[in-house]
């Protein structure tokens, strides 16, 4: 025994480079061949066996802990729950008919919709638009006092500030006359606020909990992975969904001539079971709680006006991965006239590119507006890198002024609208937890046009000839930060 330690050593002492050698061809030739056999998106593939062959030992880490999609696998899905399945199944609840399209050429986007989302078309929806934190804070927080069964939130950013304290507030009122509420909050968005507003809703009582988090902290395999979604929903009956965030910069009073702009949604009617069954998807991956669909939404909508067409889309690392990919490609495919895109961060793939260009080359319109003033420097460098891809074949750039806008919002041929929490970014269309609505409805489209529009009037068209203007250096700088886009 002591002459085989003694061999052992020695031959470790002698060959100890050739066995690490040999370890690191194992491990980083089993790395690359699983990101070979199971990345779907080719330049994914080619980026992490690349990091696995120039490191073969630091490069299969962080393959282990950032690029191996466990959720697809893990995430429950609302095929496997019925309890889930309730929220939206009701044959009862009404169906969206071919007339209610308002247009022929979108009945193919509808099949598509419900390929991809499998959530049914609902008609019967009002959707009313909330703009900036002067008036979707209120509108929620008003909201939250008149519930007398339930409150759901699920939200990205949530800061411990003035605005965030108000909201606590209004769902510590809510807990303390015997609603229920739970409160969803992603992992990473939670870290944005020092402290974290976790702890505040705690002390309050409130049941709260942070999305892809244990109390040990954040679970590596999960740590590439968010969820960007942003649901708050009132007695199963009214919901508020969009991109905004809740924080004080969207509020004037606080922010003052630096308020960021954005967009956000009230809804009244079925697509709200939709939104439900979301949230409650979410928190039963989270908590492992259920919860019962009867205490959680409702059947009779009160709200008046305009009636419309609508569905959730949800996309992220799970079973619907590319879902917002795969139904913007549609739509742009179905366009016949004009494609309004405000994005805030405008980086997508080829794919995406392509459908954008070859509209434009069909005569369609395409305007795509971006923030002149970006609160991400470095996104906003790689948006420059790539911007002259569809300027030179006929669409139509814009850099809004004044304040930073977080909006995202698309509509087509003044019928189809498009919202929600994903940009049109490699990390919201691949890696986040995202979720969206179609809206079909010429009111809505018309108010989200001029919202766009007013933008696209006050802003400066980006030309082939103002990006060649740019010095050398920043031009280079954008493009060497352009080909890390995958991982801003």
């Amino acid at each position: 025994m002591v002459l085989s330690w003694v061999t052992f050593q020695y031959l470790f002492q002698e060959y100890w480079p050739h066995l690490v050698f040999l370890l690191s061809l194992v491990i980083g030739g089993t790395a690359a061949v699983h990101a070979a056999m199971t990345k779907q998106d080719v330049r994914a593939a080619i980026a992490w066996v690349g990091v696995i062959i120039m490191s073969p030992l630091l490069g299969p880490l962080l393959y282990l802990i950032a690029g191996i999609n466990r959720v697809r696998h893990e995430h429950i899905t609302d095929q496997q729950n019925r309890n889930l399945r309730d929220y939206f199944s009701n044959p009862d609840l009404p169906i969206a008919t071919p007339e209610q399209l308002i247009s022929p050429h979108f009945e193919s986007l509808r099949v598509l919709g419900d390929r991809v989302s499998h959530f049914p078309l609902r008609s019967g929806n009002q959707i009313s638009i909330l703009r900036g934190g002067d008036e979707t804070y209120p509108a929620m927080i008003c909201a939250i006092d008149s519930a007398q069964k339930s409150v759901a939130l699920q939200t990205y950013i949530f800061d411990d500030d003035s605005e965030g304290r108000k909201i606590v507030d209004a769902l510590a009122r809510a807990h303390e006359r015997g609603v229920q509420v739970r409160v969803l909050i992603d992992a990473v968005g939670s870290r944005y606020s020092r402290p974290p507003v976790i702890r505040r809703l705690r002390r309050s009582g409130i049941p709260c909990a942070l999305f892809m988090t244990n109390p040990l902290g954040m679970r590596m395999p999960y740590a590439n992975l968010r969820s960007h979604r942003k649901i708050l929903v009132i007695d199963g009956c009214t919901a508020f969904t969009g991109g905004m965030n809740i924080r004080e910069g969207f509020v004037t009073a606080v922010a003052g001539k630096d308020t960021a702009l954005d967009t956000h949604f009230r809804v009244d009617g079925p697509v709200v079971l939709q939104l439900m069954s979301v949230f409650a998807h979410d928190w039963s991956f989270t908590t492992r709680e259920e919860l019962p669909h009867l205490d959680w939404s409702c059947d009779i909508w009160g709200a008046s006006g305009p009636r419309v067409p609508a569905r959730c889309i949800r996309s992220g690392p799970d079973r619907y991965i590319v879902g917002t990919h795969n139904m913007l490609l549609g739509a742009f495919a179905v366009a016949r006239r004009h494609i309004r895109i405000q994005s805030p961060y405008f980086l997508p793939d080829q794919v995406l590119l392509g459908a954008l260009n070859t509209a434009a080359r069909r005569g369609i319109t395409v305007d795509v507006v971006i923030p002149g003033r970006n609160n991400l420097r470095l996104v906003n460098y790689a948006m420059t890198a790539q911007l002259d891809q569809i300027i030179r074949n006929g669409c139509r750039v814009w850099r809004a002024r004044g304040n930073f806008n977080h909006s995202k919002l698309i509509t087509i041929d003044g019928i189809w609208s498009y919202v929600g929490s994903s940009n049109l970014d490699p990390r919201s269309l691949r890696l986040n937890f995202e979720l969206d609505m179609e809206i079909y409805s010429e009111d809505t489209a018309a108010e989200i046009e001029s919202l766009i529009d007013d933008e696209i009037a006050q802003a400066d068209a980006v030309t082939l000839e103002s990006l060649a203007a740019i010095p050398f250096r920043k031009r280079l700088r954008n493009r060497v930060i352009w080909l890390a886009s995958p991982y801003l």
